[in-house]
């Protein structure tokens, strides 16, 4: 009896080359619309690279990050995505236009808690991805591709060198 063939699923993979044109593509719809933020906010761990090169595209020299676990692994989640210490100033954040930057708006959960906490201390908010994906309960201000497969970004492709219980 012959075996069927499981198909791979459908994987959407970015470069390092590409993080240039996504941060290009990013920085121009944000001054497109007009949108100068004052702060710029990652979503740890993901959002901190794409954060880090909006910086200097939009040229905003406050940056923070705000950490959030909701993935575990590959198509696996917790139950609801969850705030990690440390937490942000919420003095220095009042009344301010934030960038909030992350790498996917996959369920777009993530993506809610936070614009949900910012704007709880009066912020301007908008958002900003390289990934949307249409299942997404939030749709990002701004994204560069539309996509419904797994991305694997350059920065988590490869397994970690040393694992977090493997720490001394």
């Amino acid at each position: 009896m012959a075996e069927e063939a499981v198909a791979a699923p459908e994987r959407e993979v970015l470069t390092w080359s590409e993080l240039g044109e996504v941060t290009d593509h990013l920085a121009q719809q944000v001054a497109a619309s007009g949108f100068r933020p004052d702060v710029i906010i990652a979503i740890a761990r993901g959002g901190l690279v794409l954060a880090g090169s909006l910086t200097y595209a939009l040229d905003v020299k406050l940056v923070d990050a705000i950490n959030v676990e909701f993935y575990v692994d590959v198509n696996e989640t917790r139950p609801d995505p969850i705030l990690l210490a440390p937490m942000l100033d919420s003095a220095s954040i009042a009344e301010q236009k934030i960038l909030i930057v992350d790498d996917v708006a996959d369920s777009g959960r993530t993506l809610a808690l936070v614009i949900k906490l910012l704007r709880g201390f009066g912020a301007d908010v908008r958002s900003a991805v390289a990934y949307h994906k249409p299942r997404s309960i939030v749709a990002p201000d701004f994204s560069w591709r539309h996509t419904e497969a797994w991305i694997t970004f350059p920065w988590s492709a490869n397994p970690p060198i040393v694992r977090r219980g493997d720490r001394g």
